[in-house]
């Protein structure tokens, strides 16, 4: 019970703050081996497949096929008229496209744009509402990595359309909503949103190119208090592209630290999610990391550069997730990237 606890607290963090899925991109002539999730971000997850012909005006020709992460294979006869999401990260991608008047219900975390506050609440992140998201007659309800495999079955078993996601890369990430575009026939709001994450990428990229590995800062981030992220996920990958050195890389997806271990490797910049409040102390975790015993001996809390980061932007996979590199990008190297 205290691990489902856990979970259940991890999952919300991660969306509330967290989500998915698919497909390396390119972006300028080196990107291909500036971004490679075998070398960043790890291995990733399998993009959502589509077989379709496209029209040279990016205009979706139906009917049209689309496997998700799960491996389900989806037929769309025509673009959803009626659409739910009950992941943050893939409301603000829809939204990100104008399918403001076709989305029928959100979850209970989604709060950006500000016209998502307005939308129907069907629920849990983990376990949506089974009768509201009936109520909504949605064709099809998108969801992200915090709800489990047996959840999407079980509610696919009634008859609810669930198109799942899993981004391990920012890569994936993009390439999801290159798929929501696909799928709603609105690739060139796709492609456009797209194009302004690859030249945020590119930006930090090109900063911090010249910081030369003997150099790079190492970085410790938290996102919920006693949670960081170690190798294969895309908080990882984006210290990675900020030219930081992840202390916790060494240990694999969403872990909980050891403070030991966090002072003996002294990072020189800490990360932590603005607006996070322990739920047991009701202290922010911007205390909770300053006041740890021996801490205070951390390069990073010695030299004051423990900087809050927005807490969306950091954890939500999709639109404004490279809002989130670049804000993290120059909390390491302010000197760098401007």
């Amino acid at each position: 019970m205290q691990m489902q606890k856990k979970w259940m607290k991890k999952a919300l963090i991660l969306t509330v703050a967290l989500t998915t899925a698919v497909s390396l991109a390119a972006c300028g002539k080196k990107e291909a081996e500036i971004t490679n999730p075998s070398k960043l971000g790890g291995e990733g997850t399998k993009a959502p497949s589509a077989t379709t012909a496209t029209a040279p005006a990016k205009k979706t020709a139906y009917p049209l096929k689309v496997k998700d992460a799960t491996g389900k294979e989806f037929t769309f006869d025509k673009a959803p008229e009626r659409i739910a999401s009950v992941s943050p990260a893939e409301t603000e991608a829809l939204f990100a496209l104008g399918l403001d008047a076709n989305i029928v219900g959100v979850s209970d975390f989604d709060d950006y744009p500000e016209a998502a506050k307005s939308k129907p609440k069907l629920g849990s992140i983990t376990k949506p509402n089974q009768e509201a998201l009936i109520a909504t007659n949605a064709s099809v309800v998108f969801t992200g990595v915090s709800m489990k495999a047996d959840t999407v079955e079980k509610l696919r078993q009634m008859n609810i359309n669930v198109f799942k996601v899993e981004p391990k890369t920012l890569d994936d990430a993009m390439a999801n909503i290159e798929t929501y575009g696909l799928i709603t026939d609105r690739q060139e709001q796709a492609e456009k949103v797209v194009a302004k994450m690859k030249a945020d990428r590119q930006k930090v990229v090109n900063a911090v190119k010249d910081v030369k590995q003997e150099n790079k800062k190492k970085v410790y981030i938290e996102f919920s208090p006693g949670w960081t992220v170690g190798s294969g996920e895309f908080m990882d990958e984006l210290i990675k592209l900020s030219g930081g050195i992840n202390v916790a890389g060494d240990g694999k997806g969403w872990y909980q630290i050891s403070e030991e271990k966090i002072i003996a490797q002294n990072p020189a910049v800490i990360l932590f999610a603005n607006g996070v409040v322990d739920s047991k102390s009701k202290k922010s975790l911007d205390e909770i990391i300053r006041t740890r015993s021996g801490w205070d001996a951390i390069d990073a809390v010695k030299n004051k550069q423990v900087i809050g980061l927005d807490q969306n932007m950091l954890s939500r996979p999709g639109p404004r997730l490279t809002d989130g590199l670049l804000e993290m990008a120059k909390g390491i190297y302010p000197e760098l990237v401007k």
